[in-house]
């Protein structure tokens, strides 16, 4: 698992991305997170894995742990009708990590593009944000900025959405 991690770093590293890892024991919830008392490195980000009724559409969204996502208000905003969480098995097949290590960094094993991503337009306003490098057992600290630029470099469609 180790290499997953080094995977993400490796890769901020070639993008010469300024960043910050933390390790802590694995954590599974937000609580978890809280826990670990890491908020004054930056604004810890929750991520949800969804998919539409039908199960054609995935969607990556991630926004402030504090933000209260309303599903229904979401699926019509994006146009997807109802959304509901995927499964492990879709998360683990579209994203390579498992339930508790959703993150924007999942989007490097996406190579075909089926997950849509979206970010909540609070976060461009955070000084640092947290984010796992595909795996619960560390938190990375990077600017909104530089997450842009990695996914960019991943020719990934960052889509600013009002949470």
């Amino acid at each position: 698992m180790e290499d997953q991690k080094k995977r993400v770093y490796d890769a901020l590293d070639k993008l010469k991305i300024k960043y910050e890892v933390v390790e802590h024991e694995p954590v599974h919830t937000m609580e978890d997170m809280d826990r670990l008392g890491l908020p004054e490195k930056g604004t810890l980000c929750k991520n949800l894995f969804l998919r539409d009724s039908k199960g054609k559409r995935h969607f990556l969204v991630t926004c402030d742990e504090k933000k209260k996502v309303d599903l229904k208000s979401l699926g019509r905003q994006l146009g997807a009708g109802n959304l509901s969480f995927a499964s492990e098995e879709r998360l683990e097949k579209y994203l390579g990590v498992k339930q508790g290590s959703v993150t924007p960094f999942g989007l490097m094993n996406d190579t075909d593009h089926a997950v849509e991503f979206f970010i909540d337009k609070d976060l461009s306003k955070c000084k640092s944000m947290g984010i796992h490098p595909l795996e619960n057992t560390a938190t990375v600290f990077l600017s909104f900025k530089d997450l842009d630029k990695f996914l960019w470099d991943l020719d990934v469609d960052v889509v600013k959405v009002r949470l």
